[in-house]
């Protein structure tokens, strides 16, 4: 035992000082990269289109256009993509942190990219509509710079960014193309006992004026470090241990991944005192977003169902920043059924990662090559797709797999119709969790006013500018990297050493005894870390059910303990039952009108009704279709598609009746447009019984058997009605 032993004391010590070289380069890469104009964390160079300082209402942030890399080709008529990085305690940049990211992942497929960031300084005053406001400008300059494309830039909003851009979409609707969600709370409350604790926080500290204390000690602005900090705390394990054991273990390997994360998650930034007042009270404590109660400054109410560009929800089950329910259950809130989202216009589409954490949302090279790479590669798809809510589904593309040069890269998607109940599949609150969270929310109303009455004038007059400034950078987020950069004299010696260790470095053998047993014992560190992670979790549950599960405490603040009707539901718009009606009689005066195209959308429309699913390999097709006859334009496709879905919702019998009408009198055309029908039915692969007796329906509407022609229509059967959308 006695060599293995020696071999691994002297790969011990090495690792030792090339862990701390490692430190050493962290806190210098920090203090350089804190020192920048504008520090990101972007891999692709970018060129500034609109600075936000020169507004009329100034706020720091920028819109900047992302320089394709060499060899990556830009189609000039794909819409562009926009994607905003969330300001959650962390610098801009996460979006575009290395090749396999959403940036990168849209140019490769051909798009035109920019990037929404900001500086780590807020301008005084500025506030979330200010910043709203800015952002409707940049997406304003990128469509202008692009009238050769016919759809809108389609937006991706990661995390916080996420709910900002939907707030944004709600007010100017007609800015927006697709828009995409990434691991983005929408409904604040939501969630399952037994995990995802961080929801419980805002109630077990007493509300939000521990966020307004922390604002006025920073005099007036919020340190980001905070928000920080909270994260981490959700993972004690991988904070306290695995992120540095995992360097420390892999020194050989893992320093540039380290270094180049640690350059993002340590760039901590500021906000003003009155933004992050908004975020606390508006969403993540009042939980108003869903419910239809935030207002603008001139009183105008934001609320989500006025959005009429496609949603794209990506979120993960093994989030726990975001979970599911807070990243889906808005849905729950604004709708009674899918109907109700027809009726609003509204296209959802979701998809549930099944193990990847928060941050991998962004960064995984995986999931930027899968989901977002579909999503990117088929964004055209999910814009033309009709009202209603969906879930995209991702299969590997393998040698069975019919037609594979229709679908890009190595997965075939396909959007498949949900409803509500599968929704409320996830899990979620019920109402005795609802009342809970509604009193914590008042709890906080009413300690946020006493604070504001008693006790902020004093800590307003106490705390100076440079007094703020001194506490901000003796945060212990901020000294972690300070206290090892090379400005501390006991580092002076560690860069030398390191010099010296990598000349002669002598690695120890993967079955070394003494590895193995090292492994075992940061096994154990971990598991008694999450061990105490599950029992903080545990008794703050409990303690927080308890709280505000009480009925007098509930009866104090005014909520009914009674009460069993929802809480948080939005309201319904008395105008919309009386624009919905006059919708839906246009569209019955329309049922015989659109010629053969109308005909052939309407047709395809009702022989694949029953298969509930939609495939790219059908929507490539059908593209490379619209090509061949001079490429309609996607915006005109996209409405056209959605009358006739619409159509055939309100009256199928009527709309069915019709075809023969719209149709011209040459046989010839009947035939090409059927075989158009066919060929689009059986991109994906063999048809079912149901398509099958659908499109036989379909060739007697067209006055077509299966093999030819016929001179003579059948009569069209009657069939029930469907439900109005």
């Amino acid at each position: 035992m006695l060599a293995p032993a020696m071999e691994y004391a002297i790969d011990a010590a090495q690792r030792t000082v090339l862990f701390w070289d490692v430190m050493r380069q962290r806190g210098n890469q920090i203090r350089e990269h804190m020192a920048e104009t504008a520090p990101h964390v972007l891999d692709y160079k970018v060129e500034l289109v609109v600075d936000g300082r020169t507004l009329d209402r100034p706020v720091n942030y920028c819109l900047v256009r992302v320089v394709p890399p060499t060899g990556v080709e830009i189609n000039s008529k794909l819409r562009p993509f926009i994607v905003v990085d969330p300001r959650a305690g962390h610098g801009p940049g996460i979006g575009g942190f290395k090749a396999d990211s959403e940036i990168g992942v849209a140019l490769k497929a051909g798009h035109p990219c920019y990037f929404v960031g900001f500086l780590p300084d807020p301008v005084p005053g500025q506030t979330i509509e200010d910043i709203a406001r800015a952002e409707a400008i940049f997406i304003e300059k990128v469509t202008a710079a692009h009238p050769e494309v016919s759809g809108r830039p389609c937006v991706i909003g990661n995390c916080q960014a996420g709910w900002a851009i939907m707030m944004l979409a709600a007010l100017r609707p007609e800015l927006f193309g697709p828009i995409i969600v990434a691991g983005s709370p929408l409904s604040y409350w939501a969630g399952v006992r037994g995990k995802y604790p961080m929801r419980y926080s805002g109630g077990l500290l007493g509300g939000s004026w521990l966020t307004a204390l922390a604002s006025d000690l920073g005099h007036g602005k919020f340190d980001g470090a905070g928000l920080v900090q909270n994260f981490e705390n959700q993972n004690p394990a991988n904070t306290l241990w695995s992120k540095q054991y995992n360097l420390y273990s892999k020194i050989d390997t893992e320093a540039s991944r380290y270094l180049g994360f640690e350059k993002w998650w340590g760039g901590h930034v500021n906000l003003n005192a009155e933004e992050i007042q908004f975020i606390v009270d508006e969403l993540f404590i009042g939980n108003n977003l869903a419910a239809g109660r935030i207002q603008t400054s001139d009183g105008t109410t934001i609320d989500l169902r006025n959005i009429r560009s496609p949603i794209v929800v990506f979120c993960s089950k093994g989030d726990n920043i975001t979970p599911p329910q807070q990243a889906l259950d808005w849905i729950l809130d604004l709708y009674e059924n899918v109907d109700d989202i027809r009726s609003c216009g509204q296209t959802i589409v979701y998809t549930i990662h099944e193990s990847v954490g928060h941050l991998g949302i962004f960064v995984s090279g995986g999931v930027a090559k899968k989901e977002h790479g579909e999503f990117s590669s088929n964004i055209d798809l999910i814009d033309t797709l009709p009202p209603g809510l969906y879930e995209a589904i991702f299969e590997d593309k393998t040698a069975e797999t019919a037609n594979p040069d229709l679908a890009s890269g190595n997965w075939v998607m396909r959007c498949e119709a949900r409803t509500l109940d599968d929704i409320r599949a996830l899990g979620g609150n019920d109402m005795a969790d609802e009342r809970r969270f509604a009193t914590a929310a008042r709890v906080s109303e009413i300690n946020l006013s006493l604070y504001r009455t008693f006790v902020q004038p004093m800590v307003q007059a106490l705390v100076s500018a440079p007094m703020a400034d001194c506490m901000r950078q003796f945060h212990p987020l901020r000294l972690q990297y300070e206290l090892f950069a090379d400005q501390n004299p006991a580092m002076a010696s560690v860069a030398a050493l390191a010099g010296q260790v990598r000349e002669n470095r002598k690695s120890v053998a993967g079955d070394n005894p003494f590895v193995l047993m090292q492994e075992n014992f940061s096994n154990q560190i971990v598991t008694a870390l999450d061990a105490w992670r599950e029992a903080s979790e545990t008794l703050s549950e409990r303690m927080f059910l308890a709280i505000y599960g009480s009925p007098t405490v509930q009866a104090a603040v005014g909520i009914d303990p009674a009460a069993t009707r929802p809480l948080r539901k939005a309201a319904k718009n008395p105008l919309h039952q009386e624009l919905l009606q006059k919708r839906i009689a246009e569209l019955k005066s329309r049922i015989p009108v659109g010629g053969i195209r109308a005909a052939i959308i309407r047709g395809l429309l009702y022989a694949g009704m029953k298969r509930a699913a939609i495939d790219e390999r059908g929507f490539e097709l059908a593209r490379r279709i619209r090509e061949a006859h001079g490429d309609m334009p996607i915006a005109d496709f996209k409405a056209l598609v959605r009358e006739q879905f619409n159509i055939l919702l309100i009256d199928q019998e009527a709309a069915l009746a019709a075809i023969p009408s719209m149709l011209p009198p040459e046989m010839g055309a009947r035939e090409k447009g059927y075989d158009l029908i066919k060929q689009l039915l059986s991109a994906r692969g063999e048809l079912s019984a149901e398509d099958k007796n659908r499109l036989s329906e379909v060739a007697r509407l067209f006055g077509l058997e299966a093999g030819g022609t016929r001179p003579q229509l059948r009569e069209v059967p009657k069939g029930p009605k469907a439900k109005a959308s």
